[in-house]
């Protein structure tokens, strides 16, 4: 059973980053990309996706969003009927005609993005040279990119990679600043983005922008003197395009509860020279209340075993969290993908022995779970209520992106999202 920790230790020497991970190549149960368009367009206000797919994709858009009738959203789905399918229509003329049509109902729209999805790929329909066609008539008013949401991809949340890498070669040059500046990559809350704006500005960091940014007109300059953290684990793609455009990331954990937060921030202070006594000035307010909330949950999660399918890539961060910061014993952590150098770091804090999967193998996983019988399990949506069905209490993995759960405001928040349901099975059972 793990015990509180030092949130400034870093235990490399008893990690987890040499520890054999368990590769699986199976049977998959993940939702596809273009569930990240359910955060994404909150996130850049004056953006629209616009998915090139089918009656299905259109419909799970719809339902994901929880989209009332008379609401107006900053997405839509453009059929792929019969016709299409058999070559009967020019999909081009079809799509140009319907993003005429959006453009003139929507004159706020500043920034289309074509996501592509499966039946768009089935066709071969080749959105980046629609994207630049559309770009070439509608610019300087309306930028039009384009990215993949098929459900081909690894899980769902590179929908979310693939769109932020598809802004990066819209970013504006840096120009001929010697000054650096940080850079925040990843679609956070407004609520979040706020208050680290607030810490950051209190460590004398004024330098500090986000990708995205809430308006097309604001995309931050990048070059050679840009660093940047990631807030996201599965911003592959994003990270890499970043520093073919000469930016430095940043390596660090990911800001989950208080360590994480901690050693995150810690991370851009060490860069900006700022000194360990005016970083402690700062933060130490705010992870001090931070602590407090974890309090209030820990005697829930403390000792409860707990079992990650893997879905959402941010199991390995959480789970760290959860082992250090909450006393839950990690009985295996699965992930669709293990980065392991933007992980080194998260590996290192988890506890020595901790089992580690890579990919999925759903039935095996699934026997592995039965026989462990945890008292938390963290799964999609299609795996959650045959699971409770089976006596297994579990927590549905994409709340984690609907829900603010980054930094010291949000770690109370965070720990709540898996007391809850070991509360009430346990309200349940008395």
């Amino acid at each position: 059973m793990n015990v509180p920790f030092d949130p400034l230790r870093v235990a490399a020497a008893t990690g987890c980053d040499v520890a054999p991970v368990l590769r699986e190549r199976g049977q998959r149960e993940v939702f596809c990309g273009l569930t990240g368009i359910i955060w994404l367009h909150r996130k850049i206000q004056d953006a629209f996706f616009l998915v090139v797919g089918s009656r299905t994709c259109a419909h799970l858009i719809q339902s994901a969003a929880g989209v009332m009738i008379f609401a107006e959203p900053r997405f839509a789905t453009a059929i792929i009927d019969e016709r299409d399918l058999a070559g009967l229509a020019d999909v081009d003329d079809e799509l140009d005609r319907v993003v005429s049509r959006l453009l003139e109902r929507r004159p706020d729209i500043k920034l289309l993005f074509l996501v592509g999805s499966c039946p768009s790929e089935v066709i071969k329909l080749d959105l980046s040279r629609a994207a630049a066609r559309l770009s070439g008539n509608y610019m300087p008013r309306v930028r039009v990119l384009n990215y993949s949401g098929s459900g081909i991809e690894t899980t769902f949340t590179q929908g979310e990679d693939a769109c932020l890498a598809s802004l990066v070669p819209s970013l504006p040059n840096e120009g001929n600043a010697s000054e650096r500046s940080l850079l925040i990559v990843g679609a956070l809350p407004d609520v979040v983005e706020d208050q680290w704006k607030r810490l950051f500005c209190g460590l004398g960091m004024a330098r500090v922008q986000f990708l995205p940014s809430r308006r097309a007109a604001e995309l931050p300059p990048v070059g050679p003197n840009t660093l940047f953290l990631l807030s996201q684990p599965f911003l592959a793609d994003t990270a890499r395009a970043l520093e073919e455009r000469g930016a430095v990331r940043l390596a660090a954990p990911f800001p989950f509860g208080v360590e994480g937060t901690t050693l995150w921030l810690r991370a851009a202070a060490d860069a900006f020279g700022i000194s360990r006594f005016e970083f402690d000035r700062v933060t130490q307010p705010a992870a001090i209340r931070a602590r407090r909330a974890l309090d209030h949950y820990r005697a829930a999660l403390l000792g409860k075993r707990i079992f990650f399918f893997p879905d959402s890539q941010l199991e390995i961060p959480l789970a760290r969290f959860l082992a250090r910061e909450m006393g839950m014993q990690l009985v295996e952590v699965g992930t669709p993908y293990l980065h392991r150098q933007h992980l080194a770091q998260e590996l290192d804090l988890l506890p020595q022995g901790t089992i580690l999967s890579e990919g999925q193998h759903l039935e095996n996983q699934i026997d592995r779970c039965r026989t462990a019988a945890p008292d938390l399990v963290v799964c999609g949506l299609g795996l959650a209520n045959p699971l409770e069905a089976e006596g297994l209490t579990t927590k549905w993995s994409i709340e984690l992106l609907f829900t603010p759960t980054h930094g010291y405001e949000q770690a109370g928040d965070l720990a709540e999202l898996f007391a809850r349901p070991i509360n009430r099975r346990t309200r349940l059972v008395a």
